[in-house]
């Protein structure tokens, strides 16, 4: 390629002002002089030339090849239905075109779930990568292989920065069917016992109009009725429980629907419970009184009520009653009129004295098994004796009837097979989960009142002699825990290494209240990427397979493995995004849990239905065009994919049309060397310069 460079030696505009006055005077040379001035012109013009000093300038140039950005929409939308495999045709068929055109360098990128950070399909932000490092005068095109849902559109084509044509590829088909359930707005916390409300919508494209909802609550059911779509609903869920409560909304699945991965939502309630009212009875003032008190007034979530018998009706030592700070214990307002207030009750080395009438300890046994309360019982030599709790009407909500005996002597509670089991005692500071039957470092207790289990109930700490030292059970709708020894305390004083008395406490304590984490009947659901992972706690030897339910609703069974003692577990890849349901039976009846897979995002989800509305402002602002890959209707034999033809163009604005699309051709090059010719140096330059103003001197002469 060659070229005239100029280095002028005087300013341009210098230059430029000689240059019109010397062709002025050649003009007027010309005119006036009748040709004679022609010499003086050129010499005139060759002087100009001089002070301009040019060059020939050859240039060494190699074509380079432009640029096309192909982005390929993997996004979880994008593979719904056929579109994986529309998209995979679709860029066998763009390499094909591509390889036959030489001055093309295709560059693919693809585009996942977590290139978006859970925020849509980010395909702009793909394609400004790809060509960060590409002049704009090598940029061909760029094409999106894609459903259309893109969630990163710039506001304008300008911002963009594209000064080439974009063409966008739909997969999916116009007309197709889906219907997905909206979530509104939805608590995150609610008061046990209260209600909550849940604001939805039913959207649909090319649905029927009407739509069948089911509301479920930890599995069960609790509405069922047909809404209009489109229609905000409120529903109205009592939380139930303290913890999770997982309610599910469900709508019925169209004809051909394009997926039912979004006809499911699922809100989490975390249950919170307003107060737990707690009455503490104890008897007669000893040295572990305070543990109890401390222990609950120490949770913020407590409201106790505290009464000690400081004078049982029997003493007798002739002070007026008026004479003493003592105030009368409410019996009847606590054990008749608000004993359904409590939450629990706790009786602590107490014994019966007449000061409860036996009506008020059938109230108990029936707040226990009818009502759902909770009791403790714990005591020591108290509960062997004469007076002993269980010869009252108590008795049959008590699940160890005592033997009269009182063990004296030092030994080291243990947790018994059943407790290696139980959430409350299997992960106590000083366990060894590899050997939980060895005994554990803990401070010595020295008292224990005989029993004899019977009924339901499971002995989950063992003290002297083996026998039994914290029972739990349940009776009707209640729970029930008996600790068969006073002499906890010793662990909250640090007496002989102390041991943990807070973590053994309190977890009995929210266990007799139903607290969700401590149940021995649980299954768990947990989620990482495409790995679900299920746990079961249970205290059978065995426990049945749980039915796994994937976002598309198709079941799958799988059988749990013994991970430690009370505990099942399994893990599963799963090929969808979304949310599963894992299913199993227990003695409790139907356990259920939900977990989400994969990077689901909600945002990708909320839309699936292709559509060629959103590319296309910024397609046609570009010069290019929006086409689809396949026909209308619904998906029904082999994937049939048509592109356009590709043409390279130099000069057209306009490079998309019907079966057709363009890409500009730059006609890029790199230049590899440049040679420069000096054309008015040297002295054959300046010989000529001077023979040529001699010869129109001598020619003007004459």
């Amino acid at each position: 390629m060659y070229s005239i460079n100029l280095s002028p030696m005087v300013p341009l505009w210098l230059l430029a002002a000689l240059a019109v006055v010397v062709v002025l005077a050649a003009i007027a040379a010309v005119y006036f002089q009748r040709g004679r001035g022609v010499l003086r012109a050129v010499a005139l013009l060759a002087v100009l030339a001089a002070l301009a000093d040019p060059s020939l300038v050859h240039e060494e140039r190699e074509p380079v090849k432009d640029v096309v950005a192909i982005v390929i929409d993997r996004s979880g939308s994008n593979r719904l239905a056929d579109r994986t495999e529309q998209t995979q045709r679709a860029r066998l068929a763009l390499e094909r075109q591509l390889a036959s055109i030489p001055q093309v360098e295709p560059r693919f990128v693809e585009v996942g779930d977590g290139d978006g950070a859970n925020d849509g399909t980010r395909l702009f932000e793909a394609l400004n990568a790809t060509l960060a490092d590409v002049p704009a005068e090598r940029v061909a095109g760029a094409l999106f292989i894609t459903d259309g849902i893109v969630h990163d559109m710039p506001a304008a084509a300008q911002a963009l920065g594209l000064k080439a044509p974009l063409h966008a590829l739909i997969t999916g088909r116009e007309g197709e069917i889906d219907r997905r359930v909206t979530l509104l707005d939805s608590p995150r916390f609610g008061i046990v016992g209260k209600n909550v409300t849940i604001k939805l919508r039913i959207d649909e494209k090319n649905g029927t109009g009407t739509s069948r909802i089911i509301v479920r609550r930890d599995g069960e059911v609790l509405v069922e009725r047909n809404v209009r779509t489109g229609d905000a609903l409120e529903l109205s869920v009592r939380v139930d429980r303290g913890g999770p409560n997982l309610v599910e909304i469900e709508a019925d699945a169209l004809p051909n629907e394009l997926t039912t991965a979004n006809n499911r939502a699922v809100v989490t309630i975390e249950g919170v419970r307003d107060k737990l009212r707690v009455l503490l009875v104890s008897g007669e003032p000893h040295a572990g009184e305070r543990t109890w008190r401390n222990l609950l007034k120490s949770d913020a979530g407590v409201d106790l009520v505290h009464f000690t018998i400081l004078r049982p009706p029997e003493k007798q030592d002739g002070t007026p009653i008026n004479q003493l700070s003592l105030i009368q214990f409410p019996t009847k307002e606590l054990f008749s009129d608000k004993i359904k207030d409590f939450d629990l009750i706790i009786f602590d080395r107490y014994e019966h004295r007449g000061i409860l009438q036996l009506l008020y300890y059938d109230n108990i046994t029936r707040y226990v098994d009818k009502t759902g309360g909770a009791l403790l019982v714990a005591g020591g030599d108290d509960y062997a004796g004469e007076r002993t709790l269980y010869r009252t009407p108590l008795g049959p909500a008590l699940p160890a009837a005592p033997t009269g005996r009182v063990i004296e002597g030092p030994f080291t509670p243990k947790i018994s097979a059943d407790g290696a089991k139980h959430p409350v005692t299997a992960t106590l500071p000083g366990i060894d989960p590899l050997h939980p039957e060895a005994t554990p470092p803990w401070g010595r207790w020295f008292r224990q009142a005989e029993v004899k289990p019977g009924g339901t109930g499971r002995t989950v700490l063992t003290g002297a002699e083996n026998q039994p030292l914290l029972i739990l059970d349940r009776k009707g709708k209640g729970r029930v825990a008996l600790l068969t020894s006073d002499q906890a305390w010793l662990w909250a004083r640090g007496y002989d290494g102390g041991g943990p008395h807070t973590d053994l406490l309190r977890r009995l304590a929210h266990w007799l209240m139903k607290e969700p984490e401590l149940e021995e009947d649980r299954l768990i659901a947990t989620a990482a990427g495409l790995k679900v992972t299920i746990e079961r706690h249970s205290m059978d030897e065995k426990v049945d397979p749980v039915t796994l339910v994937n976002p598309e609703g198709e079941k799958s069974e799988l059988v749990l493995e013994p991970s430690a003692p009370g505990r099942w577990r399994a893990s599963v890849d799963v090929k969808l995004p979304g949310l599963y349901k894992a299913e199993s039976q227990a003695p409790s009846g139907l356990l259920t849990a939900i977990a989400e897979a994969g990077a689901q995002d909600p945002r990708e989800m909320s839309e699936v239905n292709a559509t060629a509305t959103k590319l296309d402002p910024i397609a046609q602002a570009t010069g290019g065009g929006v086409f689809w890959t396949a026909s209308a209707g619904a998906a029904t034999g082999p994937v049939a994919v048509e592109l356009p033809r590709i043409t390279m163009m130099s000069n057209a604005t306009k490079l998309a049309g019907s079966g057709w699309m363009g890409l500009k051709d730059r006609e890029a090059f790199i230049t590899r060397g440049v040679k420069l010719t000096p054309l008015f140096t040297g002295l054959l330059a300046l010989s000529a310069l001077l023979a040529l103003l001699a010869l129109a001197w001598w020619r003007e002469g004459r």
